[in-house]
This record gives C-alpha cells, sequence and structure tokens, in this order.
C-alpha cells in the first residue's frame, strides 16, 4: 500500500514512522509506570489497614470516573503552574508535552489496573492469604509470594484490554502537541490533501500494533496457565 501511494516516499514516510515509533514509545513508557502504580494501589486497597484502602479507593475512583482527555490537560495545563519557573521552563524545553501524556496516561490506566488486579483477588480462596500469614509471611511477602502471581494470572486477559486501551488512547496526547501517529497523519493530510490514504494508512498500523499486543497477551496467558501452581 505505502510503496505505490504518496505515504511511500519522501517526507510523508518519514512523518508516519516517526509518529509511529513516538506512539511506541509512549505506550510502553506510560504502561510501564501504570502497571508499577496500579501494583502499588492494588496492595493499598488489600492492605489490612483501612486508612490505605480507603485513600486508594478514593483515588482509583476519581481517577476511573473523570476524562482522560481532561486529565491530559490537568498535567499538562494546570500541573505546571505548581512548580518552580526554573523547572516549568527546562520541562518545556525537554519535552514536557511528552512527559505530561506518559504522566496521564499511566495514571489513569494505573486505577484500571488496580481494579482487574483487585478482581483478580476475589478469585483466590481467602484461606491462601491466612494460610500464608500463619506460616510466618507478612502481609507483602504473602501478596508477593503467593497472592499476587496467581490474581495476575485470573487478572491477564483484563491486563491485556488495558494495554489495548492505553495505546489507543495515546491517540489524545496529539492534543497537547505530542507528534505521535494520529498527530502526524493529521499533518500529512493538511500537506497531501489524500485523507483516505493517511488515516488507512493510521488504521492499519495501529491495528498491527493492537493485534500484536492481543497475540502477547494470549501466549502470556496460555503460559501462566500452563504452570503447575495453576492446574
Amino acid at each position: 500500500m505505502l510503496g505505490s501511494s504518496i505515504l511511500g516516499q519522501g517526507r510523508y514516510r518519514e512523518w508516519l514512522l516517526q509518529g509511529l515509533l513516538t506512539t511506541l514509545e509512549l505506550s510502553a513508557c506510560a504502561a510501564l509506570l501504570a502497571l508499577a502504580l496500579g501494583l502499588a494501589l492494588f496492595l493499598l486497597r488489600a492492605a489490612p489497614n483501612r486508612l490505605p484502602r480507603l485513600a486508594a479507593t478514593a483515588v482509583v475512583e476519581f481517577i476511573r470516573n473523570t476524562p482522560l482527555l481532561v486529565q491530559i490537560f490537568f498535567w499538562y495545563f494546570g500541573a505546571s503552574e505548581f512548580l518552580p519557573e526554573a523547572v516549568s521552563r527546562w520541562l518545556s524545553d525537554h519535552g514536557f508535552e511528552f512527559i505530561a501524556a506518559t504522566l496521564a496516561l499511566s495514571v489513569y490506566t494505573a486505577a484500571f489496573v488496580a481494579e482487574d488486579l483487585r478482581s483478580g483477588l476475589r478469585a483466590i480462596p481467602r484461606e491462601q492469604m491466612e494460610a500464608a500469614r500463619a506460616c510466618g509471611l507478612s502481609f507483602l511477602q504473602s501478596m508477593r509470594r503467593v497472592v499476587l502471581p496467581q490474581a495476575a494470572a485470573h487478572a491477564l486477559p483484563a491486563l491485556v484490554s488495558q494495554a489495548l486501551n492505553l495505546t489507543k488512547n495515546s491517540s489524545m496526547a496529539m492534543t497537547i502537541g505530542v507528534a505521535e501517529l494520529t498527530y502526524q497523519t493529521r499533518q500529512i493530510e493538511s500537506y497531501s490533501f489524500r485523507s483516505f490514504e493517511a488515516f488507512g494508512a493510521a488504521t492499519l498500523l495501529y491495528l498491527a500494533i493492537s493485534l500484536a499486543i492481543g497475540a502477547l497477551g494470549n501466549r502470556l496467558e496460555r503460559r501462566s496457565w500452563a504452570r503447575p501452581s495453576h492446574a
């Protein structure tokens, strides 16, 4: 397709490839950070003390029930007002748009990751945690060695869906000037007036990314449930 169109040559191909690489980089960085934040929120929501549970629940519900676009604008336009002027100037000179988009996507996705892990936890008998604690393990040790691996296996399909959603949601980063795939596609369309080719290529690239993530998730799920501990 690209070889016989304007997208297969010159600056248009370069813009498209740059946008694809930026989308992959943005999605990967946000996914890793979202997994870490989601795990932290999950542990707080499962903590034996009530105060951390209430705090984590409030954070998760707030994030899940506000639009992603608003959160992107908050991190880009609002959060910078609380930073020292020198820090804001440095961030502006070093790709603050990308940083803000990464933070917004990761925080937004982390709330759903925490909920998916909590759903996986519900599928595990309570007696397993009690048995681990009776063996002398602390709460965190019980989670890490006994409960969390099983909860992650149960939640894996939902986590893969979150990875897919994050990749597609990364297109919203164009609203604050991140030159990802949708941004570059819009630029190609503006310069060439070839809307069908530009957005058709972007659609196929997003589809290819999503299919690759889905295939990787299916492989991880099969390997996870093939382990003896889940037999």
